[in-house]
Parts: C-alpha cells; structure tokens; sequence
C-alpha cells in the first residue's frame, strides 16, 4: 500500500511534461489509468514511437516512453465515437483528478471541459498544463520544451560571454515542467481531502520556466543590470557568491573533464599546495579580487595541469584536503558504477511486457514508512482496456466485446 494507493487518475497527459507528472504518483502507489488513441496509434504521444529503443523500432520498444510511463495502466479509447466519450464519462465520474497536457482548449473541443468534468464528478481535481495556460495573449500558441526555454529566458541566461546563448541540450523544461504539474496535483488533492472541494489547476510550463530565472530577473528589476553586459552571462564560474578559480577543466584522456570550486582563500591555499608547480606556489597568497582580475590566465595554468591527471583520481585527492571537485560523468559512469546513485536504488529494473527487463528513473527521495516502488515498465498500447474496463467500470466481456468490434476501443 503506497502513500497514494487510495488515489485514482484519469490520466490523458502524454510526452514528458505530462507523462512525468504522473509517473511519480504512480510510483507512490496512486491508479494512473493512461487513456491513448485506439485510432492514430501513438499520435497523442509521439515519445511512444521515438528512440532511443530497447530492440527494434516500434510503439513498444521507446526507452523514453517506457521510463516515463512506469506503473501505469495503459488503455485505449477512441474519442471521436459518442460511446467512447461515454466510457471517459464515466471513467472520470470514479476518479480523483483528471491530467492532461494538450494544448490550451484542447480537451474543452473534445467535449470536456473543466464544467463537464465538475459536473460528472463534483470533487474532481483537474489540471491542465499547456505551454502558456488557458488565457492571456499566448494561451493559442503550442510549445515544446526548447520553445518553453528559449521564451521564459532560460536560454538567454546559459552561454559564455561574447558568444549566443548556449541553450539546453534537451528538453529541459519539459521535465521541470512536470515536477511543477506533480506539485500542483498533490496541492490539489491536499485541498480536496480538507475540504472536499475539487478544482482547476491551470498550469503553464512557461510561467514555471521563469520562475528559474528569478536571479537576473531581480537583478534586472531592482539594479537596472541587463544579464548580457561585459564578461556575461558567464555559465562556467561563480558571480554570486564570487569565487575564482571556479570551472570545468579538462582531464586526461577523450572528452574527460573535472569540475573543481575554490570557496575561499582557505580553499586556493590547499589547490596550491595539490598542485605544487612553481606557478601555483608563486600565487599562494593570492586574494579573490586578483584571482578574479587573473581569472583566464589562472583557468588556462589549471587546466594544462589537470589535462594530465585522471579525473576521479584527482577529484578524491582534492576532497580529501577539503577543496570541492568531482570528476564530470558521463551517463554509464553515474548510472552503473556509482555506489552514491546504485546504494539508494535511483535506477530501479522495470519488467517491460515486450522488452523485458529495463532500469528506469527512481524517485530521489525515500519516505521510511510508505514508500515508492517501481516494478512495472509502462503499458503497451491498450494492454489494460478489458482489465480497466471489468475492473474499475464493470462491464461484461461480451459487452467489451462489442464496443471493440465496433472500433470504440
């Protein structure tokens, strides 16, 4: 029995921001009831059909849709079928919230909005989450999460100076997004055990983005100071608090790299005294302002002589004498050979019905008396209509029978 075992979903969220959201309830035990389209196989999700893949190719073999839909049933429905509208009627009449992330009006067109899901389960606890929300100027526009970065200004803030904005190599906000659409559910259902008064969540995964930015956008507001002037934005080292020297530096071997942070003087003293080359010995003594007026130099002097140190080995001598540094790891470094992330179990094995066994993200954090537990890789396309169905609606095999026949499901 999970901490969220006596909750059911009714689930039409999808790709990451959405499907994200969910997962981690489904985790902690609640019944995500995933609805797809019996119709255009996969196009409510295109990650269901998208690579990286566990075997050949297919809507069954995504490694992202199988990581982000875990612990789910998985059923089909086919909307555009007045029978089918019906069984989403009912099937929200005996759930605790309703999740999507369609674009602002999409479910309203479908034939639910938020009045119909209110009247078909008073309490119901319903959330939205869409690029811009459902009003304001933008609300019509579709994003996806390197739009969502690029307009709440999160890629205006990653770069180095002199240079375009660096980006995000993924969809950053869209998993961002999703944590945010988790918070927001559990305070929905938070208010509804109070008080027994569902609600519309109305989120908007820009409005989430920009709360990332709050920063430059105080320093902008309060000190008139744009994020873009001489020597910014600078991503590789610290303005507030400044620090120096603060980076990432190369290390021995291809593509190898090591991040090490001096806090204090204290800290550049013991770099000093690790490294113990004639140039570092002469700076001993260095004060933060000429260490950060030197900066380039001094970055250049460390990285020629972390460029032939292996990275592991010279981040645990460094934090051995109290200097912070860790090596730079690449994602089988972390996932299969790091004690930190395997001894807490974050990558718990998944049993896929048509790929088998897969680890998949865990949840970071461990509650001592109710916690998440991860079993069940995500559901193949409709693998739980006739279990959902008998089960949640009670209907009858024959029944099912029929409304499959007649392409409802």
């Amino acid at each position: 029995m999970g901490a969220l075992s006596h909750i059911r979903i009714c689930d039409l969220s999808g790709q990451l921001a959405g499907a994200g959201a969910t997962r981690f309830l489904a985790a902690f035990g609640a019944q995500v009831i995933r609805v797809e389209d019996p119709v255009r196989k996969g196009a409510w999700d295109i990650v269901r059909g998208s690579g990286p893949y566990k075997g050949e190719p297919g809507l069954e073999t995504s490694g992202g849709f199988n990581n982000h839909n875990v612990e789910k049933l998985g059923i089909t429905i086919n909307l555009r079928e007045e029978r089918g509208k019906e069984l989403l009627r009912e099937l929200v009449a005996v759930s605790d919230a309703v999740t999507e992330n369609f674009a602002a009006g999409v479910l309203a067109r479908m034939g639910f909005p938020y009045e119909e899901l209110a009247r078909l389960k008073p309490d119901i606890v319903y959330v939205s989450n869409s690029g811009f929300g459902n009003s304001g100027p933008y609300s019509t526009f579709k994003t996806w999460g390197p739009i969502v970065q690029a307009v709440c200004g999160l890629t205006f803030e990653s770069g180095l100076p002199d240079m375009a904005p660096a980006g995000w190599g993924y969809s950053y906000m869209d998993h961002m997004g999703a944590y945010s659409m988790a918070v927001a559910l559990l305070a929905g259902l938070v208010h509804r055990s109070r008080t027994g008064e569902g609600q519309w969540i109305d989120m908007a995964c820009v409005e989430a983005g920009t709360t990332f930015t709050g920063p430059d956008l105080l320093d902008y507001t309060v000190n008139d100071r744009p994020l873009r002037r001489p020597g910014m934005p600078d991503s590789n080292h610290s303005h507030s608090p400044l620090m120096a020297p603060h980076a990432i530096y190369a290390a021995a071997g291809d593509d190898n790299w090591i991040a090490i942070a001096c806090r204090d003087d204290a800290d550049w003293e013991r770099l000093v005294d690790v490294i113990g080359e004639p140039w570092a010995k002469e700076r001993r003594g260095d004060p933060l302002e000429r260490r950060v007026a030197t900066q380039v130099d001094l970055d250049e002097r460390i990285g020629a002589w972390t460029s032939g140190h292996d990275r592991f080995e010279l981040a645990a001598r460094l934090r051995d004498v109290g200097v912070p540094a860790s090596a730079v790891q690449q994602p089988g470094e972390r996932i299969e050979h790091d004690p930190a992330t395997t001894d807490f179990g974050l990558w718990p094995v998944a049993t896929h019905q048509v790929i088998g066994e897969m680890p998949v993200d865990g949840v970071p954090a461990h509650l001592s008396e109710t916690d998440w537990e991860i079993r069940h890789g995500a559901p193949c396309l409709g693998q739980h209509t006739r279990q959902v169905l008998t089960e949640v609606l009670g209907k009858h095999d024959d029944e099912i029978d029929a409304l499959y026949a007649e392409g409802v499901l």
